[in-house]
């Protein structure tokens, strides 16, 4: 009987690469939208992609989703959050890759876009319009968006995407592009300034043709306690 040197078949389990892939959201005036990069690489060269490479060798996963991030889009200082690992056999034509997805939400006129390294090109994408995308990159885009959705229906969202000061209407554009949802003018203002964490300024909007809307604040205290404990939204 010849036993297997077991050097060897523990050699075999290293025969695999770890990779990260960063879903950005943005916000963009009613409109959610997604970060891709046009790949200068192979493998799928000339097709639009979520900005992602391999982890290095010496490299922390979150780290490395940052490292990856800045280099090929330019965006630095994002907070992300990982959701998922995606890790089927055939994902990647070179070989085993496992990657770990990490997301993040941003409002797109806060930030410069700058593609770089093998990125050719970094785009903001309407999640209604997207490209043709490789590798399993719109099953993690999938994946992403139900997680963000079950969270807004559990934690106040929006403190860095809307202005200081902002209305009710500018509100539940954001609920609405987040969740896919339409809402009752109505039913969405009671429901959501019961919430509390919401401020009425006493000021109204400027430059409107129209009667001008009165205007909003977050209440930090209320809106960081809501973000701890969480709350249910639904109309």
């Amino acid at each position: 009987m010849v036993i297997p040197d077991k050097q060897k078949i523990l050699t075999d389990f290293f025969h695999a690469a770890f990779s990260v892939d960063n879903v950005v959201f943005g916000f963009d005036e009613g409109d959610l939208k997604i970060l891709l990069i046009y790949r200068g690489a192979e493998p799928y060269i000339g097709m639009w992609a979520l900005p992602g490479d391999l982890v290095r060798l010496d490299e922390d996963l979150n780290l490395a989703a940052e490292r990856v991030l800045e280099d090929l889009t330019g965006l630095k200082n994002i907070f992300m959050e990982q959701i998922h690992t995606f890790g089927r056999v055939d994902r990647h034509p070179f070989g085993r890759v496992i990657t770990v997805a990490y997301y993040a939400l941003i409002k797109t006129e806060n930030y410069d876009i700058n593609a770089a390294s093998w990125a050719e090109e970094a785009k903001w994408f309407s999640l209604n319009e997207l490209p043709e995308l490789p590798f399993d990159h719109l099953e993690i885009i999938n994946f992403a968006r139900t997680k963000f959705k079950e969270k807004a229906r559990k934690q106040p969202i929006g403190f860095e995407l809307l202005p200081k000061y902002f209305t009710l209407t500018q509100i539940q554009h954001l609920f609405e592009a987040i969740l896919e949802e339409k809402f009752d003018t109505r039913n969405f203002r009671k429901r959501i300034l019961s919430m509390g964490f919401l401020v009425d300024v006493k000021k109204t909007e400027k430059g409107k043709a129209h009667r001008p809307a009165a205007l909003f604040k977050f209440d930090p205290k209320k809106y960081q306690k809501l973000q701890k404990d969480g709350f249910s939204f639904d109309l």
